[in-house]
């Protein structure tokens, strides 16, 4: 069992940066892939950014060269730097992580961009 606790989520204007955090309980942190997701109202959740185990990353077009995704296991982390925000990045963000077939969810924090 995995216990996720995102932070860092909160009101920005247009053009601001935030940095999202995601705490994990666990010993294995180190194996899992992790990731964060999206959901604006009325839409389906969505992939912004995800990290490997091994630390590949890949992000959603959306989101390339805006957002970074990175982790720090001894800390058991995985934090997402998002700069440039645009009002369409409204949403709550959840993180996630997956071991085999086993997925974990945060429960969601909240990024508001004002135009």
């Amino acid at each position: 069992q995995v216990l996720l606790v995102e932070s860092g989520g909160g009101l920005v204007q247009f053009g601001g940066s935030l940095r999202l955090a995601c705490s994990a309980s666990g010993s294995i942190f180190s194996l899992y892939d992790l990731g964060w997701y999206r959901q604006a109202p009325g839409k389906q959740r969505e992939l912004v950014a995800a990290i490997s185990s091994g630390s590949t990353t890949n992000y959603a077009d959306s989101v390339k060269g805006r957002f970074t995704i990175s982790r720090d296991n001894a800390k058991k982390t995985v934090y997402l730097q998002m700069n440039s925000l645009k009002p369409e990045d409204t949403a709550v963000y959840y993180c996630a992580a997956r071991l085999g077939t086993d997925d974990y969810w945060g429960q969601g924090t909240q990024v508001t961009v004002s135009s």
